[in-house]
């Protein structure tokens, strides 16, 4: 089943309502390793708009995940897109690689390239999506330059490396500030949120200016399972006060 975002699909289900958007992406990192393909087409049938796989070296951050054959090996399991989370050293390098496995947006840290614009119009170059990302402690100024080159900026609501750990309400102040400055260019770019994703949380982050939302283990929390999941995070969402 490929996915449409926007489109209503029961309880999993994308909204109704087409004067606001809301994205759920499913993480890979929550997912049962030894049988991702399979957890890939779940996602894809519980209602989710696409999946991200969050990459990581053991430099830019302590954890190591997905290298882009595995990914490879997934992408016949869905029709639905996929993003590759760069949080690694020296991303250009490895670029093609995930761009080659069926990512079809690669979103790269701030501070991670030594040369940012380079990086970010590299990917661009391949045919694919850029992003660009915040980790908590860089604020917003760091991407205003590069605006004109991405489809989406995303704002980390917790530190890089591992899943399950609690959101960061502080940084509220930066997804509004990003969101002004999204405005302020005329162009569609998406604003991104991913940490601590959850029921309780979803809402004030959309209140706050995101529209795309990357859930993780609040997926498997819920005793209803992953559609269930998906669906109340969407409701949520669309709940929020208008940003």
């Amino acid at each position: 089943m490929t996915a449409t975002p926007g489109a209503a699909t029961g309880d999993g289900g994308r909204p109704p309502d087409p004067a606001r958007t809301v994205t759920i992406v499913a993480s890979a990192l929550a997912a049962d390793m030894s049988r991702l393909g399979a957890e890939v087409a779940a996602f894809d049938e519980a209602g989710a708009d696409r999946v991200q796989w969050d990459v990581m070296d053991g430099r830019f951050v302590p954890n190591i995940t997905f290298g882009p054959d595995v990914i490879a090996a997934c992408r016949p399991a869905t029709g639905l897109p996929f993003e590759a989370h760069l949080m690694v050293e020296g991303p250009d390098e490895l670029l093609p690689r995930y761009v080659e496995a069926g990512c079809n947006l690669v979103i790269v840290h701030a501070e991670s390239p030594r040369h940012l614009h380079r990086t970010l119009g590299r990917v661009a170059e391949l045919g694919a999506r850029a992003g660009v990302a915040l980790n908590p402690a860089t604020p917003a100024e760091a991407v205003l330059n590069v605006l004109d080159l991405v489809d989406l900026v995303l704002v980390m609501t917790v530190n890089p490396g591992f899943g399950g750990q609690r959101y960061l309400a502080s940084m509220e102040a930066k997804l509004r500030e990003m969101r002004a400055a999204i405005a302020s260019t005329g162009r569609r770019i998406d604003l991104e949120v991913d940490g601590g994703m959850a029921p309780d949380t979803i809402g004030r982050a959309a209140a706050a200016g995101a529209d795309v939302f990357v859930a993780g283990s609040a997926l498997y929390r819920d005793p209803a399972g992953v559609r269930h999941a998906i669906g109340e995070l969407r409701r949520n969402a669309l709940a929020a006060p208008a940003r």
